[in-house]
């Protein structure tokens, strides 16, 4: 039995073009796989501590070795439990809107306290960088008021998909399927295109 957590990043409720296409593979994967597990986090209703002080400086006695003051135990206590929740997952899916051609601040928030040293990814002097999230997929469903998906001649403008992706990417999640309801501001078609990408995608997820 798998569990899938399912990170939602919009505020807007059932307004939400991301959250709506999201439900509808999640309805559609929960048809298939009866057994499996979905576990929603709401990045706005979450406790996501602030990641200065204690927290940082925690941050910096783990990249260099040093032990913890009690202080700074407890700040990272709060990064780790994080970090163990969405490693607890088996599949992710990401659920999230583009602002100002990113990603909200509470998921960049989010991000920033899960990606950390000795927790999600490593370091090697003979190979650099790796992940320490490895083996699992996940999909990534975009909405976007404009259309700047790929070959869309607006490409460019798109931080959403390029920063998600390089950062599982960093993390260790490679196996990545994206879904982009692009258009949102004009009319429906891209909601609709994307639901029934969704629901052919959790088909084989």
């Amino acid at each position: 039995m798998a569990k899938i957590l399912h990170i939602q990043a919009s505020p807007r409720g059932d307004r939400s073009a991301s959250t709506t296409v999201a439900k509808e593979f999640l309805a559609a994967y929960q048809t298939k796989y009866s057994g499996d597990t979905v576990e929603t986090l709401d990045i706005w209703k979450a406790d996501l501590p602030a990641f200065d002080g204690e927290t940082l400086n925690a941050k910096y006695a783990v990249m260099s070795g040093q032990d913890f003051t009690a202080a700074q135990k407890q700040a990272w206590d709060a990064v780790t439990k994080i970090a163990d929740d969405f490693k607890s997952a088996d599949k992710f899916v990401f659920s999230l809107p583009m602002w100002n051609f990113g990603i909200p601040y509470r998921l960049k928030h989010y991000i920033d306290l899960l990606a950390q040293p000795g927790l999600t990814f490593g370091y090697a002097p003979d190979k650099g960088y790796f992940g320490l999230v490895t083996g699992k997929p996940a999909v990534a469903i975009y909405a976007s008021g404009g259309v700047y998906s790929p070959g869309s001649g607006m490409d460019a403008y798109d931080l959403q998909s390029k920063y998600l992706r390089q950062l599982l990417g960093f993390l260790g999640i490679t196996d990545v399927k994206e879904i982009y309801a692009s258009g949102t501001a004009m009319n429906k078609e891209g909601v609709e295109s994307a639901k029934k990408q969704a629901v052919e995608i959790a088909a084989t997820f």
